[in-house]
């Protein structure tokens, strides 16, 4: 069992999903879920953290981070955390739309995240749902056996990977991302 986790950054999922559908909408749920994946992902590669620190499940079609998951289908539970009263979009059948003009504030993003997600989400876009289904189906989501994903096993090909998960197993539940 995974002993790395994080405290959900709610806010940045509501900026980062707010800018995507900013640039582009409709936007299918895949397209959103795996750009999310991608940046924590390649955010845990680059500093050994995520973006998001969501909650990962290994699902049929890749994985599924279950907080911003959540979020995209209108779930009410974040909204107290975020101090709203709504989301600024709402999701038909499998593809969201914004419903208010919201500003985008990216400014919630650390470091390099704001690059990490604009990458992220130009190479979701640029797969179809097959591919990104493909590529989402890594070693960490294999060894998940559509269970819980861990972050242990998302964190590879990086310079002193034992190093990384033993100081995240220590720190990640009092980091703020």
């Amino acid at each position: 069992m995974s002993t790395i986790k994080f405290r959900f950054a709610a806010e940045k999922a509501l900026n980062v999903v707010t800018w995507m559908l900013n640039q582009e909408q409709p936007l299918d749920l895949h397209t959103v879920l795996k750009a999310c994946y991608f940046a924590d992902k390649e955010s845990l590669k680059r500093h050994g953290l995520p973006v998001f620190g969501a909650s990962y499940r290994a699902m049929t079609y890749g994985p599924v981070p279950l907080e911003i998951y959540e979020m995209l289908k209108g779930e009410p539970m974040w909204l107290a955390e975020l101090s709203v009263d709504s989301y600024p979009w709402q999701l038909h059948r499998y593809f969201l739309s914004l419903t208010a003009n919201e500003p985008v504030d990216l400014d919630s993003l650390l470091e390099d995240e704001a690059d990490i997600v604009r990458d992220a989400f130009a190479l979701s876009k640029s797969l179809t749902f097959d591919e990104r289904t493909e590529q989402t189906h890594g070693p960490d989501w294999q060894k998940a056996k559509l269970g819980m994903m861990s972050y242990e096993d998302m964190i590879d090909d990086v310079p002193h990977r034992d190093e990384i998960i033993e100081e995240l197993e220590e720190t990640s539940n009092f980091v703020r991302l």
